[in-house]
C-alpha cells in the first residue's frame, strides 16, 4: 500500500484560500520532490523551487507536468545561501522544510 499524503486535498485548498498565486512569481524554499510545488504552480507566472537535496530535485524535475515546465524551475541551493539576490518574487513559501 502506497502512503498518500493529504488525499482530501486540504493542503491545496488551504494554500489557495490564503494566497492568490495568479500571475505571481513564487520562490519555494525546500521544495524537495515538488509535492507542494505542483499544487500551486499552475496559477503562477513563475515558480522557482530550491533545495539542497539533488536527488529530490531530479525527482521534481522528472515529475514536473509538461504544461508547467516552461514556468517551473528547480535549483540546488540551501536557505543559508539563496542564489537569487537580484531576482524579485511576489511570494515566498517555506513549508515542511524544518
Amino acid at each position: 500500500m502506497t502512503l498518500q499524503k493529504d488525499p482530501e486535498g486540504f493542503e491545496q485548498k488551504t494554500l489557495h484560500k490564503l494566497i492568490d498565486f495568479k500571475d505571481k512569481r513564487v520562490l519555494e524554499t525546500g521544495c524537495g520532490e515538488g509535492r507542494l510545488t505542483f499544487k500551486y504552480a499552475a496559477a503562477s507566472s513563475l515558480t522557482v523551487g530550491f533545495d539542497p537535496d539533488h536527488d529530490a530535485l531530479r525527482i521534481a524535475q522528472a515529475d514536473s507536468p509538461h504544461a508547467m515546465q516552461k514556468h517551473v524551475h528547480f535549483a540546488g541551493a540551501s536557505a543559508s545561501n539563496i542564489p537569487f539576490s537580484k531576482e524579485t518574487f511576489d511570494i515566498a513559501i517555506l513549508a515542511w522544510s524544518l
